[in-house]
């Protein structure tokens, strides 16, 4: 595999082979996980399509953050199921850079929803009067629309970064899915420019990101001090602590994986915040939401009703 990139060559995902006996329990276990997550995410989808009290734009961007985990834990999850139960497996290098494409068009649009939904809460804890007028049908898609172009940009250009470099030190990837450190570690070519370029973006992202739920939640927490009785506070917070939630999981682990140089290195360290990402929180994300939500409680116990009442006795 010594010529240019990784054309009609195919690449042999690893996992664990120093540990044969975790990789069998780490199978059952990630799916069981990802049994959780596409039920659980999906779930979430389809309660706020059945629920009238659920449409509005608040659960309009839950629904679309619920797709994205299902997305983005399927992308991942199969390819790794069958690298633990196999020991091993092989992908092609088009499979495995469709893989990476996906995988990062799917996270990276998560940042920005997540973004988009810290602004959904500012204007409706700040602005409570303008917010029919200001998060209009329009509005909603518009935000859901600009989040998937920023993310198709950085993945076009991560992907064509990544697979620029020439493989030739070994077609044995040693991770659960094509991902950025261990493909860089495979690299023959020098990759300190594209390692920049990836990291310029992935900053970008992330730092765009963090910025707009930054700075919503100073706004919002400035709004709650405004309010004088302590049940307020605690009621108009409560609107957002799942959010909250959410964003320091995804964010945390994300930027501990991205952000740091040296990005061909500390692959056993990498291999777990990866799992974390890609397995725990999305099959978490369904639990934040409606564990900790009143509406979303209600919606399902309604649901649960018309559904007895349709099937009769």
């Amino acid at each position: 595999m010594a010529e240019n990139g990784s054309e009609g060559t195919e690449f042999f995902l690893t996992g664990l082979p120093e540990w044969p006996e975790l990789q069998r329990i780490l199978f059952w276990v990630f799916l069981v996980f990802y049994l959780l997550t596409l039920g659980g995410n999906l779930g979430i989808v389809g309660l706020i399509q059945a629920d009238a009290h659920l449409q509005t734009p608040m659960y309009f961007f839950l629904g679309h953050l619920s797709l994205l985990d299902a997305c983005y834990s399927s992308v991942v999850v199969p390819q790794m199921l069958v690298a633990l139960r196999s020991g091993g497996a092989s992908i092609t290098s088009g499979q495995c850079a469709a893989q990476f494409f996906l995988f990062t068009l799917c996270v990276s649009t998560e940042c920005f929803l997540l973004a988009v939904m810290a602004y959904d809460r500012y204007v409706a804890v700040c602005h409570p009067l303008l917010y029919v007028t200001i998060v209009t049908p329009r509005a909603r898609w518009g935000l859901v629309s600009g989040a998937y172009a920023g993310a198709l940009v950085k993945a076009m250009i991560r992907t064509g970064c990544a697979f620029s470099l020439s493989f030739c030190k070994s077609r044995h990837v040693d991770f659960f899915f094509c991902d950025l450190p261990p493909l860089l570690k495979l690299s023959c070519s020098d990759t300190k420019a594209q390692e920049l370029v990836m990291f310029i973006v992935s900053l970008s992202v992330i730092t765009t990101s963090v910025m707009v739920i930054l700075v919503s939640y100073l706004f919002i927490i400035k709004a709650i001090l405004c309010i004088h009785s302590a049940g307020g506070r605690a009621k108009t917070f409560s609107t957002c602590g799942s959010h909250v939630t959410a964003v320091a999981l995804f964010f945390g682990t994300l930027a501990s994986m991205y952000l740091k140089g040296n990005m061909g290195q500390a692959l056993e360290m990498g291999k777990v915040v990866s799992v974390f990402y890609t397995v725990v929180i999305p099959m978490l994300n369904p639990m934040i939401y409606s564990l900790r939500n009143k509406e979303v409680k209600e919606a399902l116990r309604r649901v649960l009703q018309r559904t007895k009442i349709v099937q009769g006795p």
